[in-house]
């Protein structure tokens, strides 16, 4: 494969970034309401302003959507053609276990990259046990998984857990394939905010702030939350959380008012969900069978690679988490 590989990403990533924008402007479409309104039983006249192309503007839209991932397709089928490995093929298992912090996103970043450009590799099984983990780190992996699976197909496997930051990650994967029972989905995000003011007077401790704005400190342990620094949060989240609808609504092909109604926090067992959140239940052996009839080959040799699993991982201060809230409780520490 040639070594500038990425170069030939550069073209459907502005692909990406077109239907991206366009996607943005269908959901605050969606999401835009009527400026004003009156219940049945009130008499008074009431003039809905709202312009007379607007389902015209809204088909526009999901066709320009429509062909630029028709474009997107064949781009990366093209793509993916160049760079057949030669001979005999090799499959490579890439483990995604435990939290994911910024450890777990430079190791395993590092590894995509180098599978990119090996020759010899036709696909990657990226085995995700994982409850999610910190916002970054998993957009990052997320990021780069997409990237690889527009030069070489991507399978996404699980065998107990693919929650939140976990799911986030597969969903960048061409198939999920996960075991009847493994738990999947936690699509939503969840913000952790100390409030140690009392505990502070309570032992005497004085805390002395010096700041060059009066949202320099938001979110810091020692004080609470005003409301507009709660609204703005609120608001911060809401954008995480939209990007997250977004990544799935894409990767599964759902709409979004069908991811929606996926995204309440909760996992499923995958055999509930198969055919939305997952493509089929099976174990590891049949997720390697499934990407060698990507790869139209048989008896592909399988390598296993080596990541790092975080083995520190800790909340410490106020921040976005991308994690199972089943898991928050246990990783919070204060020092």
């Amino acid at each position: 494969m040639r070594e500038n590989i990425w170069k030939y990403v550069s073209a459907i990533l502005i692909l990406l970034l077109a239907t991206s924008s366009v996607a943005v402007v269908l959901l605050y479409m969606q999401n835009s309401e009527l400026r004003s309104y009156t219940p049945p039983n009130v008499t008074s006249t009431v003039i809905v302003e709202r312009p007379l192309n607007a389902s015209c503007n809204l088909t526009a839209y999901e066709l320009q959507v429509e062909e630029l991932r028709r474009q997107l397709e064949f781009l990366t089928a093209q793509l993916r053609e160049q760079n057949l490995p030669e001979g005999n093929t090799t499959i490579a298992i890439v483990p995604i276990f435990g939290l994911i912090d910024e450890y777990t996103s430079l190791s395993i970043i590092s590894i995509l990259r180098d599978i990119a450009k090996n020759d010899s590799i036709g696909g990657v099984v990226l085995w995700i046990e994982s409850p999610g983990g910190y916002v970054g780190p998993v957009r990052e992996i997320y990021a780069t998984v997409k990237k690889l699976n527009m030069i070489k197909p991507v399978v996404a496997y699980t065998g107990g857990i693919a929650a939140s930051g976990g799911y986030y990650i597969a969903v960048g994967a061409e198939k999920i394939i996960a075991d009847p029972l493994a738990e999947v989905g936690s699509i939503g995000v969840i913000y952790v905010h100390y409030d140690m003011e009392q505990n502070y007077q309570m032992n005497g401790i004085k805390v002395e702030v010096f700041k060059t704005g009066p949202y320099k400190d938001m979110g810091a342990e020692w004080r609470g939350l005003t409301e507009e620094e709660k609204n703005m949060i609120a608001e911060s989240i809401n954008t995480y959380f939209q990007a997250f609808l977004q990544a799935v609504s894409g990767g599964r092909n759902m709409s979004l008012n069908e991811t929606r109604e996926y995204a309440i926090g909760r996992t499923w067992f995958a055999i509930n969900v198969t055919g939305t959140l997952v493509d089929e239940t099976g174990d590891l052996d049949y997720a390697v069978k499934v990407l060698e009839d990507m790869l139209n080959v048989t008896n592909a040799r399988v390598v296993i690679y080596n990541s790092h699993s975080s083995s520190d991982f800790g909340i410490f201060g106020s921040m976005a988490l991308l994690l199972d809230p089943r898991y928050v409780s246990f990783y919070l520490r204060t020092g």
